[in-house]
């Protein structure tokens, strides 16, 4: 990890935050027509969903969690922190394209 000076939290829950604003806009983009509070349901159910997977363990599952593309996809642990997180980052991004579209 390069030494930055960024505050613990920043570099613990950043990459979350990044990846749950990830699936915020893949939801957006491809259900561009839809509310945003309805985008922003699904994008935290399927966060949610993607955490939940790491309780789950078979040797296939594991090996491909042990690749980069495993890692940055599954993760490798469960944490609730991590949905919190997730949840938040939604939330906040949900917010700011709420304003941006000026949605009712």
């Amino acid at each position: 990890m390069a030494p930055l000076g960024l505050p613990g939290s920043v570099v613990k829950y950043g990459g979350s935050t990044m990846w749950a604003l990830m699936i915020y806009w893949l939801v957006t983009t491809l259900l561009s027509a839809m509310r945003v509070s309805t985008a922003a349901m699904i994008a935290g159910a399927i966060a949610t969903a993607v955490e939940f997977f790491k309780l789950y363990r078979s040797p296939e599952v594991d090996a491909f969690r042990t690749t980069l593309g495993g890692t940055l996809l599954l993760g490798r642990y469960f944490s609730w922190k991590d949905v919190i997180a997730y949840w938040l980052a939604i939330f906040l991004g949900a917010f700011l394209d709420w304003r941006i579209r000026g949605e009712a």
